[in-house]
């Protein structure tokens, strides 16, 4: 039994598909419905490593919905990293939609074929695709069709909003903490922030908030480079001069970025749709500026380290492009997603090994905190290199400690936190007056 079921397996290798259905030839253009019956087929070929959920629905009432891999759907488990994929932000940038939708089948079916790079993947890793943020843009984008569709039509939602000008404006305040000693991650959101965001951009932030991602890209069309954070610049707008905005993380996001560009057929080749990128690769803002914009939202507001993607010039390709642009972005699509797996990770706990969430860890000469999860676990992205890291939560001492990170995988950094000692008044003189007798003041988080 063993040897036939070896047999079967590397039949499927060579073929895959030969256990269920192929989606080899499905090269063309999903509306809607089609889409959703994609996705549910997906969910249908592989069971038990897949689940479909909506995170909200559109203005016209479309659901946006995420097909999740793992080895254990609908589970986040302690010291796996949450990854996510974002298509169609911009209803008429149509190809990462596709790629997503494909990248989906192509997962499914490279499990079911034996592959081991691709097992090994959704075996250690929580996988999220959204393949479409937009579905309301995208319908009146394709009622125009290739041919005819016009730079911004289907751009915006259904109320002609830009949802990729639609977050809250968190580079403000981080410019101003930057020259103010201020915090340097999880920034607040401003008062009524629901109230100023549309239906698809508030699904997606109630989605970060319920997920802890570490590594994201947002997929769209109109050039060909990786462009990462910060998109908007420190200085004020200047006609006709941009200015390049690092993140603390700089380097590592010029990693990421060259990750997926020299990955793709042609984009690291730089010259694409009349521009030059050198590497293929752009700082947002050295680009143009642009505020409110997800990626910088991403570093910002949570532990997740999110590029934009611009993968084709042709906002609205031909479905006869698409099996060409598939094989030059599908090495990049897996090799991008497993960079989630480098840098250090571990679990905070307490002197009884209790696990202590959302505390802060912190690298020496990275202006960039994260914070674990509900589990205790912590994800920290790097390059390889030497850090001093420390840990801390509020009633325990900080604890610091000295790792070496490799071009491998993550390396495992625990902390255990003691607590911190209480504030004793033995042996202190009583002091008869009237203070003594009031409540102890109360100090709060700022």
């Amino acid at each position: 039994m063993l040897h036939t079921w070896s047999l079967l397996a590397w039949l499927c290798a060579l073929v895959p598909g030969l256990m269920g259905v192929t989606w080899g030839a499905d090269f063309r253009h999903h509306r809607y419905e089609d889409m959703v019956r994609a996705l549910f087929a997906v969910q249908s070929e592989c069971p038990y490593i897949t689940r479909i959920y909506s995170i909200g629905r559109s203005v016209e009432g479309r659901h946006l919905y995420v097909l999740e891999f793992s080895d254990n759907p609908g589970v986040h488990e302690a010291l796996e990293p949450e990854f996510k994929y974002v298509g169609n932000m911009h209803g008429n940038e149509v190809l990462g939609r596709e790629l997503l939708i494909k990248l989906a089948q192509f997962l499914c079916e490279e499990y079911r074929a034996g592959n081991q790079r691709i097992t090994q993947l959704i075996y250690d890793t929580r996988i999220h695709i959204l393949p479409s943020m937009n579905p309301d843009g995208y319908e009146v984008a394709a009622r125009q069709g290739p041919e005819l569709n016009g730079y911004l039509v289907g751009r915006g939602n259904a109320r002609e909003i830009d949802l990729n000008r639609n977050f809250p404006d968190l580079n403000a305040l981080m410019y101003y903490y930057e020259k103010t000693n201020g915090r340097n991650h999880h920034l607040p959101l401003p008062d009524n922030w629901e109230q100023q965001v549309e239906p698809e951009t508030l699904a997606v932030i109630k989605w970060m908030q319920s997920y802890n991602f570490v590594l994201s890209a947002n997929l769209h069309g109109g050039a060909v480079v990786a462009n990462y954070p910060f998109d908007k610049s420190r200085d004020p707008r200047i006609r006709g001069r941009t200015t390049y905005a690092a993140t603390a993380d700089d380097k590592l996001f010029r990693k990421l970025a060259k990750t997926y560009s020299y990955a793709h057929s042609w984009m690291h080749k730089g010259w694409n749709c009349g521009d030059y990128f050198d590497e293929g690769i752009t700082n947002g803002a050295s680009w143009y500026s642009l505020s409110k914009g997800m990626q910088d939202f991403n570093y910002l507001y949570t532990n997740c380290f999110e590029i934009t993607l611009e993968l084709s010039c042709d906002k609205f390709p031909p479905a006869s492009a698409l099996p060409r642009e598939w094989l030059a972005n599908r090495e990049a699509l897996v090799s991008y997603l497993e960079q989630v797996h480098h840098g250090i990770k571990g679990i905070i706990y307490d002197e009884n090994n209790n696990p202590v969430g959302k505390a802060e860890i912190s690298v020496a000469g990275l202006n960039h905190d994260v914070t674990s999860g509900v589990d205790g676990d912590y994800f920290r992205l790097l390059l390889p290199g030497t850090y001093t890291v420390s840990a801390s939560a509020p009633g325990y001492l900080p604890s610091t400690t000295t790792v070496t990170v490799g071009p491998a995988e993550a390396i495992l950094l625990n902390f255990y936190l003691k607590p911190a000692p209480k504030q004793s008044l033995k042996g202190k003189p009583h002091k008869r007056n009237l203070s003594s007798h009031k409540a102890p003041l109360k100090l709060g988080p700022r």
